[in-house]
């Protein structure tokens, strides 16, 4: 849905009159943004994005009548329009579930913090501009059959690599189906670098851990990575690897705008890994990630990027392809076949 005369519509849905208060005075802090509705519960949500037309709708997820995941999934298939799941920290195991139902994104219920107001009205302004139905269209293409990925005659290695991930806006739901195809076991470690708000990152473990073979957690400082493992950087730590394979959580680095730092991770990983490395930039706005990518090709690894069409946000990995830093640029579907490959699999 375009966007008319630059001002954002926001539908508001959420069966409390305090957080809908609060919502409207953040978002209507910013003058290109205007809230044309609210709603109390799912029912009321669908017959308002219907009648309203609203270029995005902030959605909560436990509401009387119709919950939100219902909502989220009527609306997505009769009317498509951005949507971003709003969750109180005791509900973000099920606020995941709403981006598998389509939503786009998982966003703490914010307070009347500074820091809050601004990622609010950030990601307000970042996901009413995606283009819901072709999104939509993308991923049904990928959540078919798994594509053949030719590597014929590219670096591959089959021991002692790794695979590094670096993601933001939208990775979730593409990590969420590139697990979904992998098998149990898969020759290498997998580390992923997600940008996720504080607290959320055992909620997205657990989704992930429902639909992979795969052993999926939240890295543990002292740890050594496995095959056949998913590791997440947790939001609330740096995060490096050594060349033992152990995991190093520090504390936040001062400086760096996106948690947690897909760059400190990645750039470990280079140095410690080299040419065993396998790199994947995903959906994500800002540019957290490309210096990782590149220390990957200087390092003699391979770098891949996940393709415009699929991604939510083609920002991270577009700003990586730019830079002159990827080997490849892969569909979604293709992704866990290009991986297989790559590792050393079948």
């Amino acid at each position: 849905m375009a966007i008319t005369d630059n001002i954002i519509r926001v539908l508001m849905v959420d069966d409390s009159d305090l957080v809908r208060d609060m919502i409207r005075a953040i978002l209507e802090s910013d003058p290109g943004i205007v809230v044309v509705g609210e709603a109390s519960n799912g029912m009321e949500a669908i017959a308002k994005v219907a009648s309203l037309k609203p270029d995005i709708v902030t959605m909560d997820i436990e509401m009387p009548v119709m919950g939100g995941l219902e909502a989220i999934e009527r609306i997505i298939a009769e009317h498509p329009v951005p949507i971003l799941a709003v969750t109180a920290l005791t509900g973000v195991r099920t606020a995941f579930a709403a981006v598998s139902k389509g939503a786009l994104d998982v966003i703490e219920k914010p307070d009347i913090s500074l820091e809050n107001m601004r990622n609010l009205i950030n990601k307000i302004r970042l996901l009413a501009k995606v283009d819901v139905s072709a999104h939509q269209k993308a991923l049904k293409r990928s959540s078919g059959a798994v594509g053949i990925s030719n590597v014929t005659n590219q670096r591959c290695f089959s021991k002692g690599g790794i695979v590094a991930i670096a993601a933001s806006t939208g990775g979730p739901q593409a990590i969420h189906t590139i697990l979904s195809h992998l098998p149990a076991r898969f020759p290498v470690p997998i580390v992923i670098s997600q940008h996720i708000a504080d607290g959320f990152t055992q909620g997205m473990v657990d989704w992930l851990n429902a639909v992979t073979p795969l052993t999926v957690s939240v890295a543990v400082n002292g740890d050594v990575i496995a095959a056949g493992h998913v590791y997440i950087n947790p939001a609330e730590h740096s995060m490096r690897i050594t060349e033992q394979g152990m995991i190093i959580l520090g504390d936040r680095e001062a400086g760096k705008v996106y948690h947690p730092s897909c760059n400190t991770l990645i750039c470990s990983i280079a140095a410690a890994y080299k040419e065993r490395v396998v790199g994947l930039i995903m959906s994500g706005m800002g540019d957290d990630g490309v210096v990782g990518m590149q220390a990957i090709r200087k390092a003699g690894g391979v770098t891949l990027a996940q393709d415009e069409a699929s991604s939510v946000i083609f920002g991270m990995n577009r700003m990586a392809v730019e830079s002159g830093c990827i080997d490849r640029v892969v569909a979604l579907s293709d992704i866990p076949a290009e991986l297989m490959q790559r590792a050393g699999g079948k």
